[in-house]
């Protein structure tokens, strides 16, 4: 008896809590699986990851190199480096034509620590934030685990995959919304919403008293169009940016968001005390990064030939239904021709083409069972292989 109870404390001091029951971002699990076949000799081809295969602009590593030379990484402004957020306020004026100030923005460790920062100074425990679906897990992930409730909102190839104004409203008619997060160009579909769409969504949304987050982290990867940022719809809105993507800096972890002015100082409290600041030595480089913006329009160049190749490929392979990608670097296509399952779907191509793609149930719990992820930030010759593979395996 004395025994039974000791032994049920000491589970009870390493129970987990309820909060950390998230789902896992299951692309992470792919890869682990796809690590397992290349130890044992085999050669995958990486499709289930957005990570560029390129490297971070030549700049930002020379200006790594030369602060470590330097032999003081101190910790900077919870806010970040001063003149990394006038070269990223910069970046609006040149980029998208409009002024936004340096005061506004904050150094995030990436977009994922941009969320978690932004979650926390716009939220409390229960709000109700919508995200559209298919849409990034890790949103409706993190929001779970501070305390809020995610509300799935499907959309459909009629409007391009991109939420609509009309599908904001009938949620928030069900049961008020607080907040909604937008991401364009998209993860998994690559849709990107345009200037009238983006506007009406943003007014939309502010007019029924709902805050709006717009994730930009593809922005500088858009083909069928430029991609137009929220910070110049809206001074209300919050925009989630990083290096991680179009700069090819993912390992770096170094991202930005252009805050409302006052959240400004909410969220700079909350950074002193969640991370104290974001690491030094990635925001030297990150401020370099600016500089190779000639270099990265060359790693996007490879992208628009890796679309292209999957593009005409994939149909003569048998997989001929996918969602527009106007931008990012994915293609979101429809396997409900070959299997109910995409999960399982996606393990046998692992296993038997070698070919790693991330299931759809991991974008769209409800109908993602149809779909596979292809990322295309890889090499052509790769892509041309994965082709090749594919239609091996499903001839």
């Amino acid at each position: 008896m004395l025994e039974a109870t000791l032994r049920e404390r000491a589970n009870n001091l390493v129970r987990a809590s309820a909060r950390s029951d998230v789902p896992p971002f299951m692309v992470m699990d792919v890869m682990a699986a796809a690590a397992r076949i290349e130890a044992s000799g085999g050669h995958v081809i990486h499709m289930e990851v957005g990570q560029p295969s390129a490297p971070a602009p030549r700049a930002a590593i020379s200006a790594a190199k030369a602060a470590l030379d330097d032999a003081r990484i101190d910790y900077t402004s919870a806010l970040g480096i001063t003149s990394l957020r006038e070269r990223i306020a910069r970046h609006y004026g040149e980029t998208y034509g409009c002024e936004v100030g340096a005061e506004r923005i904050v150094i995030t460790t990436g977009s994922s620590g941009g969320f978690i920062l932004a979650f926390l100074a716009m939220f409390e425990p229960g709000d109700r934030v919508a995200v559209a679906v298919p849409g990034y897990p890790p949103y409706r992930h993190i929001l779970t685990a501070l305390g809020c409730e995610p509300v799935l909102i499907e959309t459909s190839s009629e409007n391009r995959h991109a939420l609509t104004g009309e599908a904001l409203l009938a949620a928030h008619r069900k049961r008020p919304l607080k907040g909604v997060l937008v991401g364009s160009p998209a993860n998994p579909t690559g849709t990107m919403m345009s200037r009238d769409a983006l506007t009406s969504l943003i007014s939309t949304a502010e007019e029924a008293g709902i805050r709006f987050i717009s994730d930009e982290i593809y922005h500088g990867l858009d083909y069928a169009f430029p991609a137009v940022t929220a910070a110049e719809l809206s001074s209300h809105a919050l925009v989630i940016n990083s290096f991680s993507k179009y700069f090819c800096m993912t390992g770096w972890r170094v991202g930005w968001m252009v805050a409302p002015e006052a959240l400004v100082r909410p969220i700079e409290r909350l950074q002193q005390n969640l991370a104290i600041s974001v690491p030094t030595l990635s925001q030297i480089a990150a401020e370099a990064a600016f500089e190779g913006r000639q270099e990265m329009e060359g790693v996007k160049h490879g992208y628009l030939e890796n679309r292209r190749i999957l593009i005409e490929g994939l149909p003569q392979a048998g997989l001929d239904k996918f969602l527009p990608a106007d931008g990012a670097f994915y293609l979101y296509a429809d396997v409900s021709a070959f299997t109910s399952d995409s999960f399982e779907f996606a393990k046998k191509m692992l296993e038997q083409a070698h070919v790693a793609a991330t299931p759809g149930i991991d974008f769209d719990p409800v109908r993602g069972r149809q779909f596979i992820r292809f990322s295309y930030a890889r090499s052509a010759d790769e892509m041309r292989e994965a082709v090749a593979r594919i239609a091996r395996w499903l001839g």
